[in-house]
């Protein structure tokens, strides 16, 4: 009989945080997806890699509202037992209270796996496929992003400028400029051209113009009556290197370890090793916030559930009764709000390391004798 009642339970925990994550997580995304639309009116895009790209941001927005989520949800489904007298199910029989904290306790060690799993590895893996997506991708979107009189310059290092643009795909009065370096550009102007789609890249193959080569030392011009400007030689103007969200949980831990192995550690360092690519030219402060919110920030998941469970502990004093949804409810947002602010402080220094990086333990062991020293540790009262 027990079993089935804590089945129940958390069944409706399970379906109101799915309910609830899902509602929350297609709202950010569908105003994360809006946001991102540059990718096709500013960059060139097509609308396969721009719903690719965006699909793939959805582990990343789940990760983030887990935990909130999470507590909300146990928080509502308590209260709404306790307003329809529910709970009264548990107690009468014989499940204490002690025993229905416990089960919250251990149930939450479900939802810490999950967050473990999402952010040590399917979101890494995500971001990191997206911007592979966008790297590799073509610029699809690039005829019709061309504009008479305005100058178009969706690529890096490229500007393009046309007068006329013909509804047959004709160019008029072609102006491109290309920046080679920071010593070196190229100037191509053309009376007409037209822009071709070969083996999936796009040229603009141009007539009867000029290209005038700039160099610090001197500047040359060649004529050319038929010419092919191939454009896939340039890159999007998307941001295509590796963020530190998107590399590898462990390759980001054996860049620390050396590190901290050592007690003298300058958080700014910028790590520099030969052999790995991956870590070259990123500081020790990025890495590590990164590997903290992955590996350490879900245990957060403990607390905030011993909190919420707490609402079966009906305070003696009437007082304190009338407050104690809001403050729980209160308490919890803080915890969360702690948590965060946790990597403001970080590597301040190693001693202060130890302390936050095992806090979210030590706030579920305080917090749960706490419940103790208020019950004089009668646990029949529990």
């Amino acid at each position: 009989m027990n079993k089935l009642i804590f089945r129940k339970f958390s069944l409706d925990i399970l379906n109101f945080f799915l309910i609830a994550s899902f509602s929350i997580t297609f709202i950010v995304w569908i105003i994360q997806a809006v946001n991102l639309l540059d990718l096709v009116s500013d960059d060139g895009h097509s609308l396969k890699i721009y719903f690719y790209y965006v699909s793939l941001n959805l582990p990343k927005i789940f990760s983030k509202i887990i935990v909130f989520v999470f507590f909300i949800s146990i928080f509502y489904v308590i209260n709404k037992y306790n307003n329809s007298n529910e709970l009264l199910v548990f107690w009468n029989n014989g499940i204490q209270k002690i025993k229905f904290i416990n089960f919250i306790l251990m149930f939450s060690l479900l939802f810490l796996i999950i967050q473990l799993a999402l952010n040590l590895f399917i979101v890494p893996k995500s971001q990191n496929l997206a911007r592979l997506y966008i790297k590799e991708s073509n610029i699809d979107f690039l005829p019709k992003l061309i504009s008479e009189k305005k100058f178009i310059n969706v690529m890096k290092n490229l500007t393009i400028f046309v007068e006329e643009y013909k509804k047959d795909g004709k160019l008029n009065k072609v102006y491109i400029n290309e920046n080679i370096d920071t010593s070196k550009s190229k100037i191509i102007v053309a009376e007409n051209g037209r822009i071709i789609k070969k083996d999936n890249k796009y040229i603009l193959r141009l007539f009867n113009g000029g290209i005038t080569n700039i160099n610090k030392d001197n500047t040359f011009t060649l004529n050319f009556s038929e010419t092919d400007y191939d454009l896939s030689e340039f890159s999007t103007k998307t941001t295509t290197h590796t963020k530190v969200q998107e590399l590898d949980s462990v390759q980001i831990f054996l860049c620390l370890k050396e590190i901290f192995q050592n007690k003298k550690f300058n958080k700014d360092e910028i790590i520099n090793k030969p052999e790995s690519e991956t870590c070259n030219g990123r500081t020790v402060k990025s890495l590590s916030e990164e590997l903290y919110k992955r590996s350490v920030l879900p245990f957060y998941t403990l607390i905030i559930s011993l909190i919420a469970a707490s609402l079966v502990i009906e305070p003696r004093s009437k007082y304190f009764m009338k407050f104690q949804k809001l403050n729980l409810f209160l308490i919890g947002i803080s915890v969360i709000i702690i948590s965060q602010l946790s990597l403001k402080f970080f590597l301040n220094s190693i001693n202060i390391l130890y302390l936050i990086l095992f806090l979210p333990i030590i706030l579920v062991i305080l917090y749960y004798i706490l419940l103790l020293i208020f019950t004089k540790f009668k646990l029949n009262y529990l």
